[in-house]
């Protein structure tokens, strides 16, 4: 490997770098997105199967979750993205949330696929890199 190809192979390996950050990043915000998703889906499911007078735990966020009892009511507001929210049953609700979530699990498997390979590559790269650093430290040492 001459010069010039160790630079490009250094600066291949910093690309790769920050694509392992930025899929990493990205991992864990859909990580914590399918967590609320499914959550949310828990406790419309309780909702729904509660009776009218019964006491359910309503999450709020932050792990805290609020004690109320259940009326007849059985509506559920429900944000459908750009933070525009309509009223849809319980039902409506579940199926929209199960959908949600499958898309998100889907998004979450190519991303963590996409991460594994930027990770070989950057492995890859870096004993490739590394190996040429030796092989220079071994023929410094011979030409002295």
């Amino acid at each position: 490997m001459d010069d010039n190809e160790l630079r490009q192979a250094l600066a291949l390996m910093d690309a790769y770098k920050e694509r392992v950050e930025a899929m990493s990043r990205q991992v864990q915000v859909l990580r914590v997105s399918l967590d609320e998703v499914n959550l949310a889906l828990e406790s419309v499911k309780a909702f729904k199967d509660a009776k009218e007078g019964d006491e359910i735990m309503v999450p709020v966020g932050a792990s805290c979750y609020i004690p109320v009892k259940v009326t007849g009511n059985r509506t559920v507001v429900t944000g459908i993205g750009s933070g525009i929210s309509i009223q849809k049953t319980s039902e409506e609700s579940i199926d929209y949330l199960d959908a949600n979530s499958a898309e998100i699990s889907e998004a979450l498997k190519k991303s963590v696929d996409a991460l594994n390979e930027a990770q070989q590559n950057l492995t890859a790269m870096s004993e490739a890199v590394q190996q040429e650093y030796a092989v220079r430290r071994q023929n410094a040492g011979i030409q002295q």
